[in-house]
């Protein structure tokens, strides 16, 4: 089954990320891993840090000669940050050695892990919280998740998302969704991130594109910061993956945890969500059909799920982002030490960084995806499990 781990701060040296699982014989190259951190990096209303990060995570072991051997692969990744030669980095981040004269951050930011983080570890100073609780822990994470990214592949699934909504701006309800969306996702999932991926801030939509580049100018004027919501579709799942007859094996609650779980998410939902219960029953549950030997459903608004197993129909996630906490217009807080009230303190972030979350968000989902394929269909070699993934599937 696949598992991973990351382990690295912001502004530490690097990144490391360990992932097991893998099956013996799938193909995988640093090309293919880059190509999902550069998208990553991508976005409107990125911060500074994206002008000089150049994000390439290096295969240390478990591949050999261009297909993964069934070990563990280990990944890396430089901080270029750490390296600049004016950097002070290696000197805040010292792995040995007495604090001297590093400084002391004692003012926690609302809406990050800062004072939590403080209180849960007895710290005296902000700064480990702040480095591993960033969001650039996200692009080892994009790495390791791509290489279940590339497993899916060879089975034919795809995963593929674009921004629905910046702020106030965004589509007026499901089905204007649905229009764009869906002609795409016929042609597989991937052809929804391409396209999105032609818009800087990841919108299917032209016209609403625009209106979103015009909204994050307006708050980034006011000195403030944007979230919105995201949409993430996979084609070519099988039906039955997940199970009904015990509640941690249910496939939507392990895809809403691999949602959730990333920096800033603050709510997900599969098909109608939400929307499902402002609606009465007709409206709601999609309707089943037998054509061409097989079942199907008229419609999709369940996203793809029922009974916490897939349906066979493309599966549709949103996921929530919050604003950034970390504003050129600072909020109030409390010092550490004095207790006195005080502005927080700026560290360069983003205006809006949902266009970048998308790339996470289809990442991490891949890893529960492919942790079902595997258990429904076993197999330690990519050959054995194609061939019986493709016997019973056919």
């Amino acid at each position: 089954m696949f598992r991973y781990f990351t382990a690295g701060e912001s502004h530490g040296p690097g990144l490391t990320g360990i992932l097991e699982g893998a099956p013996a014989g799938l193909q995988l190259s640093e090309e293919f891993i880059e190509q999902h951190l550069v998208r990553r990096q991508k976005g409107y209303g990125r911060g500074g840090r994206m002008a000089f990060e150049k994000d390439r995570a290096i295969i240390q072991s478990g591949v050999r000669f261009g297909k993964t051997t069934g070990a563990p692969i280990a990944l890396s990744m430089v901080n270029r940050a750490f390296e600049k030669d004016d950097s002070n980095w290696p000197k805040v981040m010292a792995k040995s050695g007495e604090r001297g004269d590093v400084e002391r951050i004692t003012l926690p930011r609302p809406g990050h892990a800062d004072l939590v983080g403080v209180q849960k570890y007895d710290f005296d100073d902000i700064r480990p919280v702040i480095e591993r609780s960033s969001a650039r822990e996200t692009a080892m994470r994009v790495a390791c998740c791509s290489v279940a990214r590339a497993f899916l592949k060879e089975l034919g699934i795809e995963i593929g998302g674009h921004v629905i909504q910046i702020g106030s701006v965004g589509y007026e309800g499901w089905d204007k969704v649905r229009e764009i969306a869906d002609p795409l996702a016929d042609e597989g999932a991937e052809k929804v991130y391409k396209s999105a991926d032609q818009s800087d801030v990841r919108c299917l939509n032209e016209k609403l594109s625009a209106e979103m580049r015009e909204e994050i100018k307006l708050r980034r004027k006011e000195g403030t910061s944007l979230g919105g919501i995201y949409e993430i579709i996979v084609t070519g799942l099988p039906a039955g993956l997940g199970s009904y007859v015990h509640w941690d094996r249910k496939i939507d609650g392990q895809l809403a945890q691999a949602i959730v779980s990333t920096q800033a998410m603050k709510g997900v939902e599969i098909g109608l969500g939400f929307e499902a219960g402002r609606s009465r029953g007709h409206e709601v549950h999609d309707e089943i059909v037998h054509d061409n030997n097989t079942f199907a459903r008229r419609t999709n608004r369940a996203g793809g799920i029922e009974g916490g197993m897939t349906t066979g129909m493309p599966l549709i996630i949103r996921g929530v982002m919050k604003p950034i906490p970390t504003m050129i217009k600072p909020l109030k807080t409390a010092d550490l030490v004095t207790k006195e009230i005080q502005d927080t303190r700026y560290e360069r972030s983003d205006v809006c960084a949902l266009p970048r979350a998308v790339v996470v968000a289809e990442s991490v989902i891949a890893p529960v995806l492919a942790n079902a394929i595997l258990e429904k269909f076993g197999g330690d070699s990519m050959n054995e499990i194609k061939k019986r993934y493709q016997s019973e599937t056919a």
